[in-house]
């Protein structure tokens, strides 16, 4: 096919799309489900009307071919764990009884059966539930869901492309289920999982599938010579079968480097690549490869995760030079836009000429058909699209919200001083000891506490002006009182204020700061029924007042123990907001840890001696290509050395993270200089302390012992068991005990009981201690 053809075959498509409908329908009808409000016939209404609502909409919008089974009642990891038969021997009973409420079971968990662990979609803020596999694992098909869902969206009379999570990829996530040896390597299962992959897309051609999409974004990490082989033989083996749809294999988040070649010469019928940040460089790589003779390429050159409307001058000229290197070029995102929320019409509190400069799953599915149509029918035909794009990147260009010269010079003004601590840890130690006088195996929590229905109502309450700010903050002191009794009764050692006054961790923060741009309805899935609403960070940031130090220091004259300050951190403040793609990440961290900074340093001087600064997406930001880590990491560690270095030597500095791979990033945490660091470790089976053990980490820790992410409350003996496995690695003087996360997600009904616990496991591990 000439380019001149390709172009003219150019059709408009998406990978996948946020699932919860324009009013979070979804969340409200599962949850109804849990709590036996909702039946299961009423939930399973829910979701149909759902992707019936999604199909439509993107055929009304000009997308040509839809994507089918990227819907999920909680991950699409889940689902093909499903849909390859690998139940944990635990849940198998549960899914036999009852499919749902099975499926339920592994994402959350039971009082009596542990769900399967969660964690970071690579860099996103999206966790998936990790497949759980051994060498006994034995793959079985069960396609129903992928082959229901395709016929829906046929019935409708919609070109529909189903999409799988592809067998690579699927694997390379998986870990060793509990039982089986640390050192056994799920890809070794390949062999037995193809032949389940072969007869699932026999299905979906006889269900009517032309295409199906096999997502292989595994494949843009770094990878082994043996992982780019079993990408080759996967391919070549499912290439080969003859009763099998088209195959599109789908990479995205980066470049594919090594395994491009592989997959170019995969007897595949098409490949979707990322052709956005920091993915460019698969253009000059698939020119070197000859192109895709032949083959059918789907270009994604509209960000899938950010929200900045695209340049589509720009995006025309990378396909432009693509046409020649494929027999025909189609249109896309550059991943999923499960990342971003639905709509930017629904935003009432933004200004229209800002919100010009935004685009949401809707508005970039009009950019992939505008882009698909002057593609095809050529650049005179969307001649006024292209004019209101220009005048929109050049209002946002020369907007005096995004450049505040004051913010600019003290960034620049900064010095290698300014981010250390004016003593080592071990001096910081002895006087932290002497300041806190904490016992042994100090119990704290991570911050917030449940957030109750009231405490919603109260919030809605004030900004429909049903109550005053008066009667509001009323409201927050009677729920700190509590939350300050409780602890206090309970015997916690390092308390916390609960945090009532938050809507969320970033959220909160963006709100008071420059720069930031706060939606009303820009609601994205962070995992299960868990969404939020990523801020903007759309200019230059300074922090204009304090922002914590009143209800922290509230909370304090409530009590003689110590009340931790609670901050989050300025790179967790960058990878949970939408971030500007016009400088530097590193130049807008130093911003947000100088805007921190201050805070930290208001909170000091009021008389808080704990201050906790979060950085729970340290780990999830870090770039997928190794050497892409180290100019990453200087930045994100200085911008957190620079909001905390401050402070004097008896103010003890605590960091958090939770749900990631740590052990990629143990040196980093050691480079942080936090005096002590909280880490989600319950589901992982205390896997970080014995990372940081092996690193030889010299500060203080506490690895959960209370996963919060499950409603179950866990015994008093079940968190003494993982302390003592704590204790094999950390010693006494330096183990912390605390829950992996906040529990804002949890009822005052589990929490209290659960903390209960977790209190009465220190002191009984505590008594097992040996005498000095």
């Amino acid at each position: 096919m000439t380019a001149k053809s390709a172009a003219a075959a150019a059709r408009a498509t998406v990978y996948g799309y946020p699932r919860q409908g324009a009013n979070r329908e979804l969340k409200k009808a599962i949850e109804g489900y849990w709590k036996g409000r909702v039946t299961a016939d009423a939930l399973k209404a829910v979701a149909t009307e759902l992707r019936r609502a999604n199909w439509q909409s993107l055929a009304r919008a000009g997308i040509n071919e839809v994507p089918t089974g990227d819907f999920s009642y909680y991950d699409h990891v889940l689902d093909t764990s499903v849909m390859v038969g690998t139940i944990p021997e635990r849940h198998r009973a549960a899914v036999e009884a009852n499919p749902l409420d099975g499926y339920f079971a592994m994402a959350r968990g039971t009082q009596d059966v542990a769900p399967l662990e969660m964690t970071k979609w690579f860099d996103t803020n999206y966790h998936y539930l990790v497949p759980e596999l051994g060498p006994d694992t034995a793959f079985t098909a069960d396609p129903v869901k992928q082959v229901g869902e395709l016929k829906e969206a046929l019935a409708l009379g919609l070109t529909a492309r189903p999409v799988l999570v592809g067998p690579v990829t699927y694997l390379l996530l998986a870990k060793p289920a509990p039982g089986v040896a640390a050192d056994f390597d799920p890809l070794t299962l390949l062999d037995r999982l193809l032949p389940v992959y072969a007869s699932v897309l026999a299905d979906l051609r006889a269900a009517g599938a032309e295409w199906v999409q096999l997502d292989e974004p595994a494949l843009v990490q770094d990878r082994t010579p043996a992982e780019l082989n079993a990408a080759a033989r996967s391919y070549r083996e499912l290439g080969a079968l003859t009763d099998r749809p088209k195959l599109l294999v789908a990479s995205y988040f980066d470049r594919l480097g090594d395994a491009l070649p592989v997959l170019a010469k995969a007897p595949v019928e098409g490949l979707a690549l990322d052709f956005t940040e920091p993915a460019t460089a698969n253009l000059d790589a698939l020119a070197a490869v000859g192109g895709l003779p032949g083959k059918r390429l789907v270009a994604g050159v509209v960000n899938g995760r950010n929200i900045w409307i695209n340049d589509l001058q720009k995006s025309l000229t990378t396909l432009g030079t693509l046409l020649g290197l494929a027999d025909r070029v189609d249109v896309a995102a550059s991943c999923s836009l499960l990342h971003v929320p639905l709509d930017t019409s629904a935003e009432r509190d933004i200004e229209p000429q800002i919100l010009r400069w935004l685009a949401f799953a809707q508005q970039k599915t009009a950019e992939i058909v505008t882009l698909a149509k002057g593609l095809a029918q050529g650049t005179d035909t969307i001649t006024a699209e292209l004019a209101a794009n220009r005048a929109d990147l050049a209002s946002r260009a020369a907007s005096p919200i995004t450049r505040d010269p004051a913010v600019r010079a003290r960034t620049e003004a900064v010095t290698d001083t300014d981010g250390r601590r004016s003593q080592p840890y071990t001096e910081r130690a002895t006087a932290q000891r002497d300041q806190l006088g904490l016992p042994l195996l100090p119990t704290t929590t991570i911050g917030s506490f449940p957030q109750t229905d009231e405490l919603r109502a109260s919030r809605a309450d004030l900004r429909a002006g049903r109550i005053d700010t008066a009667v509001y903050e009323e409201r927050i002191k009677a729920e700190i009182q509590e939350v300050i009794s409780f602890q206090e009764k309970t015997g916690i050692d390092v308390l916390v204020h609960g945090e009532p006054e938050r809507n969320d961790m970033v959220q909160y923060f963006a709100e008071q700061l420059t720069g930031y741009l706060a939606t009303q309805h820009g609601w994205v899935q962070s995992y299960g029924t868990r969404y939020v609403r990523p801020p903007i960070l759309a200019g230059d940031i300074s922090r204009p007042e304090p922002m914590t130090v009143r209800w922290t220091s509230y909370a304090q004259s409530l009590t003689e123990k110590p009340v931790k300050g609670m901050l989050t951190g300025p790179v967790t403040m960058l990878a949970w907001s939408f971030v500007r793609d016009d400088q530097p990440l590193g130049d807008t961290a130093r911003q947000v840890a100088l805007a921190l900074r201050d805070e930290v340093h208001d909170l000091e001087t009021s008389g808080t001696s704990v201050i906790q600064v979060d950085e729970p997406a340290l780990r999830e930001t870090l770039p997928l290509r190794t050497t892409d880590h180290p100019a990453y990491l200087a930045w994100a560690t200085e911008a957190f050395r620079l909001t905390t270095s401050g402070v004097g030597p008896s103010t003890q500095i605590h960091t958090h993270m939770c749900y990631a791979e740590f052990g990629d990033i143990v040196q980093a945490i050691d480079d942080l200089d936090a005096d002590v660091i909280s880490l989600e470790a319950a589901r992982s089976h205390m896997q970080v302390a014995r990372e940081l053990a092996t690193h030889g980490y010299p500060r203080e820790a506490g690895p959960g012992v209370y996963d919060i992410h499950s409603p179950r409350v866990p015994s008093a003996e079940e968190a003494a068991a993982l302390l003592r496995r704590g204790l094999e690695a950390i010693s006494a003087e330096r183990l912390w005990v605390n829950p992996d996360c906040g529990l804002k997600t949890r009822g005052w009904p589990e929490a209290r009981a659960s903390l209960e616990n977790l209190v009465a496991a220190a002191h009984r591990v505590r008594e097992e201690l040996p005498t000095v």
